[in-house]
């Protein structure tokens, strides 16, 4: 009888455990179909507006970075959906960077074959964040300009009065105020007039509070320019910028070498040698103390205010590990240390 008892228990047991685990089961299979069925709804067109919207992809953003943008420009419902479904089809590494023109109407799906096929605005032009002024050159002279007349263009002298440039040295070339952004082309439009509006938003960028702001870093204007210029060419997220700023400023009270990668690379390109970090020129920071001789590249609005309103730390050194994540640290051996965790391959920093 106890026995009988017993097996009517565990049968009992047996039969509520099956219960609890088929509707966890359902459970599981009822949430995946809300999760899928929320995530497809999310990859839809927004409208079927047939409205566009100019968008330009940074070099070195990220499937994140993008999707917020997307976001943000009202282009795509969800950040997350656009970056899960970028990631599902294994795309990270197939979105090429430029400036593209794309509808309220077309879905997730769409956008990311433009910006996989590099369907790129053809009725404008983008100067991208962190280009040299020959990258530039280069754009303008792709973009169905002559380099007679691109070059013509690029002569500081014809822009001599304006405002962007008043703090630009007598006789140096516009390296550093090409401000990037995407200006609108006509088959009438000029070199010139794109290189003017450039430096437009390079003057609405730099503003008085930004130039009072250099200023107080002990820096001339020209030299925040400078300063700007390697960060940009250092990191690409914003919330990076002042930390870098501020370590570089911290360098720049002490004596201490700036060390910068990019530094090196650019004087070396500069002379038509392969982009290497111990080549010997002016602007090669592992070899010369204090900032370039020039800018290195043109530099973003974020860039600018990270010099003009650096962090509130007091690192000393900085390395962009492999995991896409830059890491700070006060000594030597804690740079060391960073280094060896977190840098398989040859790592930026300073």
């Amino acid at each position: 009888m106890g026995n009988y008892s017993l097996r009517r228990k565990q049968s009992l047991v047996q039969k509520i455990a099956t219960i609890f685990v088929v509707l966890a089961i359902f459970s599981l299979i009822a949430t995946g179909a809300v999760v899928r069925h929320i995530y497809t709804q999310n990859l839809q067109a927004v409208s079927q507006s047939e409205e566009s919207r100019l968008i330009t992809v940074a070099p070195g953003s990220t499937i994140k970075q993008i999707g917020l943008q997307l976001e943000e420009e009202g282009l795509i419902r969800k950040a997350w959906a656009f970056e899960a479904y970028v990631r599902s089809k294994n795309l990270r590494d197939k979105i090429q960077a430029g400036t593209y023109k794309l509808r309220f109407n077309q879905s997730v799906q769409e956008m990311v074959a433009e910006l996989t096929r590099g369907n790129v605005a053809t009725d404008s032009i983008t100067i991208l964040p962190g280009k040299r002024i020959d990258e530039v050159r280069a754009g303008l002279i792709n973009a169905g300009y002559s380099a007679e007349d691109v070059d013509a263009a690029l002569n500081p002298d014809l822009y001599r009065n304006h405002p962007a440039l008043v703090d630009k040295p007598e006789g140096a070339n516009l390296e550093g105020y090409l401000f990037p952004e995407t200006f609108q082309k006509t088959t009438t439009t000029r070199p010139e007039e794109i290189i003017r509006k450039s430096l437009d938003q390079m003057h609405l960028s730099l503003t008085p509070q930004v130039r009072e702001g250099i200023v107080r870093q002990g820096l001339t204007v020209h030299q925040g320019v400078i300063l700007a210029s390697i960060i940009e060419q250092e990191v690409n997220k914003g919330e990076d910028k002042p930390k870098v700023a501020q370590v570089f400023l911290k360098r720049l009270r002490e004596n201490i070498r700036l060390e910068s990668d990019p530094t090196a690379k650019y004087g070396a390109i500069l002379d038509g040698q392969p982009p290497t970090l111990t080549y010997d020129s002016p602007y090669n920071t592992y070899r010369n103390g204090g900032l370039t001789p020039t800018p290195i590249s043109n530099v973003g609005k974020l860039s600018l205010e990270a010099v003009a309103n650096p962090a509130n730390t007091d690192f000393l050194y900085f390395v962009a590990g492999d995991d896409g994540t830059t890491h700070y640290s006060r000594t030597l051996s804690e740079h060391e240390a960073l280094t060896r965790q977190y840098c398989t391959r040859l790592c930026g920093g300073s």
